[in-house]
């Protein structure tokens, strides 16, 4: 028996016919729902029949729960009453999926000298006749109650000796990974399908007669035709006999669309509207070849609602598909494949409404459809529609996957009068949500699953709310990053031999010491133009500066603009602009001074600090130092407190060298080290040598705003190489520089640390306090693990949203990956790591 491997799977069959051990042998423990089992649950005795009703519903809730997360169903009850089965029909089409029936009709006798060896089974002989007759009424029934599928299994023997085996639905191509050329609505229009077949690079067959009869690409690319390829146009035979030919020859995949579901119907004798071009075609049809009008009819009838490709990333149907209906099969999901959901109303053209499903479409799957003709395709959330109208006057677009390409070829003119114009507004997405936020939640990262507590969520809420810019602008935040591995050289709790070792451990061949700037962490978001800001961002500005907790970096707004300004002009002057086909900049950088945004902690938190003990402690050295002349014995306090002098000197010049004054620009720098994404690219994952090679021609451009970021690129696993970057961190750290990050030169996956900090001695005075080195052995027994494990999955968060950012994704998925990345901010993890 071959079965959906999605489905509702009833068995049927009296008490004794073994359907428990049939299911046994068969499925999985947790795939079987059984009846008797449920009774157990709420009444503690599987056979207490009082408690049918109260089990079978808790029954259909947990397969209701497993239908709709698309898993294979088996109900084991004896369903041999009409009632019991129209509940599981029900089921199935609620969650579109297709019920199947597993009869095992075993004799009466057999299952009666079954239940008179069972104890527990207390029944008379008059209940299973009764069960008997009841299966015998069934069996003529099944059918048209809707079981897709009816497998009878006769006797004990097929019982035993039958094999239940699974086969994809129709829909299911997760197999296909592609490349893909999905190609719009084409409705007749033959030329110019030959016209973009060939921009495409597809090489085009032709018969005796030189018509085309197939296409294919010499790199494997697989062409996916969305429907519509009939009525209205020109040549609607030529359309089919190229696409038949390219499907039949592995070349090309094509849904319905409803131009072809009406077609077949009145090629098979229904009744229907001859309306909207389809007499046109069948017009064309009379006078094409026999063969082909004979072959017409069987390819409709393959041709399905819809695909899923490429793992469950693509789905592509004819009008589109909301999440839930992905994979499934139904009349319902065809329909909405079809003819996408109406509201019920008809507009000012006599045309039917459609509900806007784009604008709350929230999946991870791309989904690629035709069916309403716009002026040009746009990308809705994740989703985008290809009709171009080529048939009236418009072009004929394909978008390729996974490049996220569009290619379009002009209409060689109209050919059809629309009934609306062409020219429709382009759905907005909707806002933001708040339910997509609060609560336990757990993403999908490319470093695996993360889950954001409820706590975490609230802290994160407290501070989007209130503190935050804008939140669609907020499109990344900066991850924490972890230190390297606690050092073992004596004097030293932070040191490139550990960091290198930690990279070298983990097989990353080169690494990138990027010098570490000390001042405060800025996220700047750069449109070329406030339109450019309206159509990315929604937002009729040219930009944003934040911090890594998402909060407007400057409270002068004037001064944002000033660098903003600057920042737009050196890219305009590096040509980064047209390099990256972009209107738009998304860059990670440190802006220097630490005092311009940090003054307030400086003043209260550290200067403090520093003219306290500087006036407290030179004082009583002082003391000290007269008592030992006098010949008191306070030596060793006069030595601690002597040593503490030093501290408190080498703490107040460590936190003096990163501030300085600034008037406006004047004093203020500029250090990017990432340029994370532009417009429908995510960069991230670039070798850093090539973000920082962009940096450098901003520098160029700019060198009065804009800081170099020095590094070195070492082996980790080379002697002399660890050697060199040692003696470098030493060169910087003792100039005063805070110290190096270190990274992979090019992404080396999601276990291994994105980035490593390695701080200078004196620097860490800030971190630990000003005499932390006199307790080393103390501080080197700090755990790492945790800070590293939350690096990880707020990198990942990071690598998500930018991903789906580049992809034109939701901006509600981007903004729940943000929002999750600034919650796992307030988990409890020391904060000087």
């Amino acid at each position: 028996m071959t079965i959906p491997d999605l489905c509702l799977v009833a068995l049927v069959g009296i008490s004794g016919s073994g359907k428990s051990t049939f299911a046994r042998r068969q499925f999985a423990p947790t795939q079987v729902l059984s009846s008797d089992a449920f009774r157990a649950l709420v009444a503690d005795d599987e056979n207490d029949q009082s408690a049918s009703a109260e089990a079978f519903d808790a029954l259909h809730y947990i397969a209701g729960k497993r239908l709709r997360a698309g898993r294979l169903t088996v109900v084991d009850a004896t369903n041999v009453q009409a009632h019991a089965r129209k509940a599981l029909v029900d089921l199935a089409r609620a969650h579109d999926v297709l019920p199947v029936a597993i009869v095992l009709d075993v004799p009466e006798s057999e299952c009666w000298a079954r239940t008179e060896l069972r104890p527990d089974r207390d029944f008379g002989r008059p209940v299973l006749s009764r069960q008997h007759r009841d299966l015998r009424r069934s069996l003529r029934s099944l059918g048209r109650e809707g079981f897709r599928q009816v497998h009878v299994l006769r006797d004990v023997a097929e019982v035993s000796s039958a094999v239940v085996a699974y086969q994809k639905l129709y829909n299911d191509k997760k197999d296909l990974t592609g490349p893909f050329d999905v190609i719009g609505d084409v409705h007749g229009c033959r030329e110019e399908l030959e016209l973009l077949l060939d921009r495409l690079g597809y090489l085009l067959s032709r018969d005796a007669a030189g018509r085309p009869v197939d296409a294919h690409h010499p790199d494997g690319r697989t062409a996916v035709f969305v429907g519509d390829l009939v009525d209205r146009g020109p040549d609607s035979p030529g359309v089919l006999r190229l696409v038949m030919g390219m499907v039949a020859a592995g070349h090309a995949l094509c849904v319905s669309g409803n131009h072809e579901a009406k077609l077949l119907r009145k090629l098979r004798g229904g009744t229907v509207r001859v309306a909207h071009g389809l007499q046109e075609t069948l017009d064309q049809l009379d006078a094409a070849d026999p063969s082909l009008v004979e072959a017409v009819p069987a390819f409709l009838d393959g041709l399905i609602s819809h695909y899923v490709l490429d793992g469950g990333r693509l789905v592509v149907a004819h009008a589109g598909l909301k999440e839930a209906y992905h994979g499934r099969a139904s009349g319902r999901v065809r329909s909405f494949a079809l003819y996408g959901d109406t509201t019920g109303e008809t507009d000012e053209f006599g045309l039917p409404v459609r509900y806007p499903w784009a604008e709350e479409y929230k999946g991870a799957a791309t989904v690629v459809y035709g069916h309403t003709p716009t002026p040009t395709a746009e990308w809705v959330n994740n989703t985008i529609c290809v009709d171009t109208g080529c048939v009236f006057g418009g072009s004929l677009t394909a978008l390729r996957y996974p490049s996220r390409e569009l290619v379009s070829v002009p209409a060689i003119r109209a050919h059809y009068e629309p009934v609306r114009p062409l020219v429709v507004a382009t759905p907005q997405e909707r806002g933001l949500d708040l339910a997509d936020v609060i609560g336990r939640r757990s993403l999908v990262t490319p470093a695996g699953r993360v889950t954001v507590a409820a706590e975490n969520a609230a802290a994160a809420l407290e501070v989007m709310s209130r503190f935050a810019v804008d939140p669609r602008w907020l499109v990344w935040l900066p991850p924490t990053m972890a230190p390297a591995s606690t050092s073992k050289v004596e004097g030293y709790l932070e040191h490139p031999v550990e960091a290198l070792a930690d990279y070298a451990a983990a097989g990353v061949p080169r690494v990138v010491c990027e010098e570490k700037h000390m001042g405060s962490r800025a996220v700047l978001v750069v449109c070329r133009s406030a339109a450019a800001g309206l159509r990315r961002f929604g937002l009729e500005a040219a930009g944003v500066i934040y911090t890594r907790t998402g909060r407007p970096f400057f409270a002068d707004l004037s001064l944002e603009t000033s660098i903003l300004d600057r920042v737009r002009a050196a890219a305009d002057a590096a040509g980064l602009w047209d390099e990256l086909g972009t209107d738009w900049l998304l860059l990670d950088a440190e802006l220097l001074p630490w005092s311009a945004k940090a003054e307030p902690l400086i003043r209260e938190q550290y200067a403090s600090v520093a003219a306290a003990a500087g006036a407290a402690l030179p004082a009583a050295h002082s003391v000290l130092s007269a008592a030992l002349q006098r010949g008191i014995d306070v030596a060793s306090l006069a030595a601690r407190f002597a040593g503490r002098v030093s501290s408190i000197e080498a703490f107040t010049d460590v936190y003096r060298r990163y501030c300085w004054p600034t008037d406006g620009l004047d004093g203020l720098r500029l250090a990017p080290f990432h340029v994370l994404a532009a417009d429908g690219a995510s960069y991230l994952r670039q070798d850093h040598e090539w973000h920082l090679a962009l940096v450098d021609r901003l520098v160029t451009a700019d060198p009065s705003l804009f800081a170099t970021t020095r590094r070195l690129v070492v082996d980790p696993a080379s002697p002399s190489d660890v050697a060199s970057a040692v003696r470098w961190w030493l060169e910087l750290t003792g100039a005063g520089g805070e110290g190096m990050v270190l990274k992979p030169a090019v992404d080396a996956g999601p276990r291994v640390q994105p980035a490593l900090k390695c701080r200078g001695r004196d620097y860490l005075r800030i971190i630990y306090g000003p005499d932390y080195l006199s307790r080393l052995d103390q501080l080197r027994g700090r755990g790492l693990q945790r800070k590293r494990n939350l690096a990880l999955r707020e990198h990942g968060l990071g690598l998500a949203a930018l991903d789906l950012l580049a992809a034109s994704g939701s901006g509600r998925a981007v903004h729940q990956l943000v929002f999750a990345l600034l919650a796992c901010e307030s988990e409890p993890v020391d904060p000087r790591l």
